[in-house]
């Protein structure tokens, strides 16, 4: 199970990637596993000392009661201390913002996600993305035919 935020490679440049786990309470990890969770428009800061993400949103479990979560909360992400110092300095200096990229499920069973460090881009920077993109499909398309 794998779940992509496809906005955040089209509105920012990516650059250092990290795997996060996420702390998740209840009929969470069923949603994410049924493939009920979205990344559209989420967002990841720093309240102290831990990273959060927020935005992110996890449906409720079908066959969840009232033992089913909260759909739109903010959700904590682990990470080692020697990784969130490197991001927070990256965040408070150069104008970075970090960004999820995917949600997955690893060997073990666990709900990790991918997180990036993003520099947002300007809408010719978009354009450019987009030709490149048609010229890749074309390319696919004509090697197919």
């Amino acid at each position: 199970m794998e779940i992509n935020n496809k906005r955040a490679t089209f509105d920012y440049f990516l650059s250092a990637r990290l795997t996060a786990g996420i702390v998740l309470v209840g009929t969470e990890i069923k949603s994410i596993r049924e493939g009920k969770a979205s990344l559209a428009d989420s967002y990841c800061m720093f309240i102290g000392e831990e990273l959060w993400v927020k935005n992110m949103q996890i449906s409720a479990y079908r066959l969840g009661n009232f033992y089913n979560h909260e759909v739109k909360r903010d959700r904590k992400l682990l990470l080692t201390k020697r990784e969130l110092r490197k991001f927070h300095r990256a965040v408070k200096e150069t104008g970075y913002t970090i960004v999820p990229i995917r949600i997955f499920i690893d060997e073990n069973g666990f709900a990790k996600m991918e997180i990036a460090l993003a520099r947002g881009k300007k809408s010719y920077d978009k354009r450019q993305t987009m030709k490149e993109n048609d010229a890749k499909r074309e390319m696919r398309e004509e090697k197919y035919q």
